[in-house]
């Protein structure tokens, strides 16, 4: 199985700001989440990891070895890093949902950061038939490889929403890929603020 788990809460994400390639740590609340989240993943698992620092904190929050591959890093927004979500014009929130190959100044397109994404979920498929592999990665990632798995275009990215700290899990059979949860968060009484 391939289980894909989005980073804790950072300073930027709890801000509403797009972070791309910015490297925050997590926030104290992403470190809780992340400490959580080891609840919802077998012990026994391949762990990998987007390079970037809150993914990285996440996996370290688990106390288990893994392995860096930038093929997970996240959509590179270029000259939006650092912007608030909420300052940018609907005009543009509209040629970005509507045109896959739309790449922010200086940034990645959706259809490109789906290419390396699906390239990133087929060179683990083989090993995902056998074992679980856990990819420590962001909301971009999460949903290219969601859509690898449903056989939908890019477009299809739009469509979705990915809590932070959450678990996606992909099944990888004979049959190919298939979705069979999303948006999974752990179930900690003492925590369900941290996770709503």
């Amino acid at each position: 199985m391939l289980i894909l788990v989005r980073h804790g809460q950072t300073p930027a994400n709890a801000q509403g700001l797009f972070q791309g390639r910015l490297d925050p740590p997590l926030s104290e609340r992403g470190r809780r989440q992340a400490a959580a989240l080891a609840g919802l993943l077998p012990a026994d698992a391949r762990v990998v990891t987007s390079p970037l620092r809150r993914a990285r904190e996440t996996a370290d929050a688990w106390g288990r070895p893994y392995e860096i591959d930038e093929q997970w890093v996240e959509l590179d927004y270029g000259a939006l890093d650092g912007t608030p979500l909420r300052d940018l014009p609907e005009a543009a929130w509209r040629q970005w949902r509507t045109d896959p190959t739309f790449v922010p100044a200086g940034g990645e397109s959706i259809a490109a950061l789906g290419e390396r994404v699906r390239a990133a979920c087929a060179a683990l498929a083989d090993e995902a038939r056998t074992r679980d592999v856990v990819v420590v990665t962001h909301v971009s990632p999460v949903k290219a490889a969601v859509a690898w798995a449903l056989g939908v275009g890019d477009e299809a990215t739009w469509r979705m929403f990915v809590k932070v700290a959450s678990v996606a899990r992909l099944t990888v059979d004979a049959a190919g890929p298939r979705l069979e949860s999303f948006n999974v968060v752990p179930a900690v009484a003492d925590l369900s603020a941290d996770f709503s």
